[in-house]
């Protein structure tokens, strides 16, 4: 059967299939850590790049409800391929987002025709980078960190600040740009394979057309938008990883695990306290999902309102994303320290990798504090304001 990755049935496939491919060797690549480039080179070939560009510019043209549920697919093989996958979508759309209706369709058509991939050092909180002009361009110097993914991109998304100037700049540069320099210090506990470290730029070259923006009009709430999206993205990133752990821990636990003495049972998929466990484990991550799924939904719709967006429908969104990133990250933590207390002390082996999980989710979610985003929900259901914009809401 020949499968037409233009529809969603086939490129759902197709990412199911890869997911089982690259679940394979995760626990080999996890302890190896390095430069996920054999991973996306799968993903280039598989032609899933250009998931979310529109058809009329050559593109796939997913929902971001679809695009979504393939983040969670990837991620529940590995972590840090779910992670890369989903920014560099995130990273497609973002002259569509935040750019000039010109770079828009340049970004869009290069993606889709070069089947390009997409990664991004942007945190604002890092403000060592430093932008200056030279003419009609700029130059850059300094150093940037969190640059996840961007030793294997073909187009690489920084920030910079420039003197005098309180916004950062957007700008996108490609692959072969000359005088940037990977550090090679990503060494954390977890998403070992996203190659998130820093970058430091020897006087890089950024010419005037690949600083992003301004969008049109430049002060409407789609013009911000992204960001918000790239929250769920995040969301899902959790949930595929919360689900492998789930899996694995049920299968080892129906396989391997021993009942204890007192249980009066024959196998612990019959003891009370191990049933108890996995009921528990099995509502939370039903709950999840279905508040990631539901926030996918008001995503898409605010999405295809495009720059009629209003700031009241953008911040309900808003709202929305957080309680599903809020509840995936105390549900992933929770399930992923306690997935071994139904598998037992011979689970923590280091051939099974069920540590992964943890240190994935432990690692990821710190990206930005949960506890601001369930400020923003209670002071959104006491006073009905809206979470202020910001890169993370």
């Amino acid at each position: 059967m020949v499968l037409d990755i233009t529809k969603p049935k086939d490129y759902i496939d197709l990412a199911t299939s890869l997911s089982k491919e690259l679940a394979q060797s995760a626990i080999e690549r996890d302890t190896k850590a390095g430069v996920p480039e054999e991973e996306i080179n799968k993903l280039r070939d598989s032609g899933l790049l250009p998931l979310i560009v529109p058809k009329q510019y050559g593109g796939i043209g997913a929902t971001w409800i679809d695009a979504l549920k393939i983040v969670r697919k990837l991620s529940k093989a590995d972590g840090s391929i779910g992670q890369l996958y989903g920014n560099h979508l995130n990273l497609t759309a973002l002259g569509h987002v935040s750019g000039t209706p010109a770079q828009k369709e340049k970004y869009y058509r290069e993606t889709a025709k070069k089947n390009l991939f997409w990664a991004n050092a942007i945190n604002t909180k890092d403000t060592r980078l430093k932008i200056s002009p030279e003419g009609e361009n700029f130059r850059v110097n300094g150093v940037k960190s969190f640059g996840t993914g961007i030793s294997v991109a073909d187009f690489r998304v920084f920030s910079a600040l420039e003197d005098g100037v309180e916004l950062p700049f957007i700008f996108i540069i490609p692959k072969d740009r000359e005088g940037l320099v990977s550090n090679q210090d990503w060494d954390n506990i977890g998403q070992r394979r996203t190659d998130s470290g820093s970058y430091t730029f020897n006087n890089v070259l950024v010419e005037k057309d690949e600083i992003l923006g301004p969008p049109n009009p430049p002060d409407s709430a789609f013009s911000t938008f992204l960001g918000i999206i790239a929250q769920l993205t995040k969301t899902n990133v959790y949930l595929g990883i919360t689900k492998a752990a789930f899996a694995a821990a049920r299968e080892y636990t129906k396989t391997t695990t021993k009942p204890w003495i007192t249980s009066g049972v024959d196998s612990a998929s019959q003891d009370p306290y191990i049933l108890h466990h996995y009921g528990d484990f099995w509502v939370e991550i039903q709950a999840a999902i279905a508040l990631a799924d539901q926030a996918a939904e008001k995503v898409q719709a605010a999405w295809d309102k495009d720059v009629a967006l209003t700031h009241q429908e953008r911040g309900e969104v808003a709202i929305a994303v957080s309680a599903s990133k809020a509840l995936a990250s105390r549900v992933g933590i929770d399930i992923t320290n306690r997935i071994f207390e139904v598998t037992g002390t011979r689970a923590t082996a280091t051939k099974y990798g069920f540590d992964r999980y943890w240190r994935d989710l432990r690692t990821f979610t710190l990206h930005d504090p949960v506890d601001y985003k369930l400020r923003a929900i209670g002071d959104w259901v006491l006073n009905n304001q809206l979470p202020v914009i910001t890169q993370y809401s």
